[in-house]
């Protein structure tokens, strides 16, 4: 591939003047300033109308926990989380004004889910500057950062609290922030902010999630590597690394203040798992193999342009004549996709359903620069490159599905199929059934197809391409949110709602049987906004007595009222459920007044 298939050139500051033609400039500057505004807007309302549904948490354990800590950090009651992933505190930081303004738990959550619109909208602008850099004109830029900003990836996830909602802003700010960094024709003064404030968002990212533990070792290997080769001068390097060592301590503090409070017996030592799949040859197939699904799911549901942008990156990394700064970046953007992918995959533990073989969030946050890096590489490379990078996209689709065949095998059709966790190869093969691994990929090589012709109308295939994929886009947000949020907020609210039973003024005190489907405890625990809920082994332990309200688990070769044969004179049964998740029953103390008749 030629020289003008770099990314990422190297980053001006303007040069101020005060001529007509400075002027006119500003004014220009001034005119797309107020549409990259009106265009964030639009992003918030299209998150924010595609949210509208959405009352309470129902990615368990995932939002709970999140929710959970912002409540914590606001002075509220305690979570008991143990044995469960642990959430870390960046992410609820933002939740916090949420809980400010509101307790009653559905406003909270229609809160959080406005926050996470405002943020994650972010996306626009920032790939609009993304795609300036790559060497897109301002309009073409602007159309392709509204398909980039529409990514479900980016989009569907915000639809729930969760940390998908900002990391993928949080990941694009920070290499913009890098590339400033290393490559900025600018003052030491400046260069040591961008560099500070790159470092400070990839300890926001650390802070947030595990996934951010990569962003913050890449980071600083960037760091490491600016100071051997004297790109920067020792001092401003220093200087700029301060702040990353602050924040990143302080990012420590916050999360190890949650522990006490979340995870009081410990949790679910995925750290054991790591250390197994390290030093195990069927550990390292297990990763290699998964962190594969990984990266044929982003080729496959983006139309093959994040292939495209993956081949592209690597051949920046490796070929002669790169800039050396700029070698770096691609080989920092390259490390931090296999990082996340290997280091989730190592993680994860082997979960008996399809997604853990062939799955999207993980990389959720690198995706949008891989299919901003593609499109912009598609419309602005020689044919002759693009077909080539093209093929390698499309190879590497084929390649990568293989392999998730071969290593999942039938597992891909007898372990349980979860349609969160599939929202685009669902809309793909339109089956919200099952996964079809080979119809999905050949749709998305169908697509890239259709991407390529696209680019090649006269004087507007710019504009092509952003119709194709903002309209692809747009279906498969809305399909997925039709298909998959909706019904999990209608069978979550049928499950797990408490409210005609649970009342502050009345239930001062709840417990929940730890017995109860864990799918259905914490949003149970999440409804009860205003006291700790107090666990205990309902297969082992009788139930308190000195609570307001009890829950328990309900088997269903018993009647409702033989849950609790022991039960104190006065207690009584005052809910009942059956559901596909698990079933309970809610046992409530009688009041002081019936007490006294």
């Amino acid at each position: 591939m030629g020289p003008q298939t770099a990314t990422l050139p190297a980053a001006r500051t303007p040069v101020r003047s005060t001529g007509p033609r400075a002027v006119r400039a500003a004014r220009r500057l001034r005119g797309w300033g107020a549409l990259l505004l009106l265009g964030w807007l639009g992003q918030v309302a299209v998150r924010l109308w595609l949210a509208s549904g959405q009352t309470l948490p129902v990615a368990t354990p995932d939002e709970t926990g999140y929710l959970f800590a912002a409540r914590v950090l606001t002075g509220g009651p305690d979570a008991d989380l143990s044995w469960s992933t642990i959430y870390r505190g960046g992410y609820p930081l933002l939740l916090m004004p949420a809980y400010w303004l509101a307790d009653e738990p559905v406003s909270v959550y229609r809160l959080c889910i406005g926050i996470n619109a405002l943020i994650s909208a972010g996306m626009l602008p920032l790939a609009f500057v993304l795609l300036r850099r790559l060497g897109l004109s301002r309009r073409s830029s602007y159309a392709l950062a509204h398909a980039t900003a529409l990514i479900p990836a980016v989009v569907f996830f915000a639809e729930f609290v969760l940390t998908d909602a900002v990391l993928p802003v949080v990941v694009l700010g920070w290499l913009l922030l890098a590339h400033s960094w290393l490559t900025a024709e600018a003052s030491p003064a400046r260069t040591t902010l961008y560099g500070a404030a790159a470092g400070l968002l990839a300890a926001y990212a650390y802070t947030t999630h595990t996934r951010g533990i990569i962003v913050l070792l890449v980071h600083a290997g960037l760091v490491g590597l600016v100071a051997v080769l004297r790109w920067r001068p020792w001092r401003a390097t220093a200087l700029g690394a301060l702040p990353l060592a602050a924040a990143t301590a302080a990012g420590t503090m916050l999360n190890g203040y949650l522990l006490p409070h979340m995870y009081p017996h410990g949790d679910n030592n995925l750290e054991a798992n790591v250390v197994q799949r390290l030093t195990t040859l069927d550990g390292w197939g297990w990763m290699l193999s998964l962190g594969t699904g990984q990266l044929w799911y982003q080729i496959a549901v983006t139309g093959g342009l994040a292939g495209v942008g993956l081949a592209v990156t690597v051949a920046v990394a490796v070929r002669r004549g790169t800039p050396p700064r700029l070698r770096a970046l691609a080989l920092a953007l390259l490390a931090l996709l296999a990082g996340i992918a290997l280091a989730t995959s190592a993680a994860l533990p082997d979960e008996y359903r399809v997604g853990n073989y062939a799955y999207g969030r993980y990389l959720a946050c690198v995706v949008p620069i891989l299919f901003a890096v593609g499109a912009a590489f598609v419309l602005r490379a020689p044919r002759r490159d693009v077909l080539a990078a093209a093929g390698a996209a499309a190879g590497l689709a084929l390649l990568t599905a293989w392999a998730v065949q071969w290593y999942a095998g039938d597992r891909l059709t007898t372990y349980a199929f979860t349609q969160y966790d599939f929202p685009e190869p669902s809309f793909l093969t339109w089956n919200w059934n099952e996964f079809r691994l080979w119809p999905a990929t050949f749709a998305g090589l169908a697509l890239l197809a259709v991407a390529l012709l696209a680019v090649q109308v006269p004087r507007h295939g710019y504009l092509a391409l952003a119709v194709l994929f903002v309209g692809l886009h747009l279906a498969m947000n809305v399909t997925a949110t039709w298909y998959i949020a909706r019904p999990l907020v209608r069978d979550y609210t049928a499950m797990t709602d408490v409210r005609q039973i649970a009342d502050p003024r009345e239930q001062r005190t709840v417990a929940i049987d730890w017995s109860v489907a864990w799918k259905i405890r914490l949003p149970q625990m999440y409804w009860v906004w205003w006291t700790e809920v107090r666990g205990f082994d309902g297969l082992n332990q009788a139930p308190p007595t000195d609570v307001d309200l009890v829950i328990l688990a309900w088997d269903k070769s018993t009647s409702a009222s033989a849950t609790w044969r022991t039960a104190p004179p006065g207690w009584r049964v005052v809910a009942r459920h059956r559901t596909a998740e698990g079933d309970w029953v809610a046992w409530q103390r009688p009041s002081p007044g019936a007490a006294q008749k």
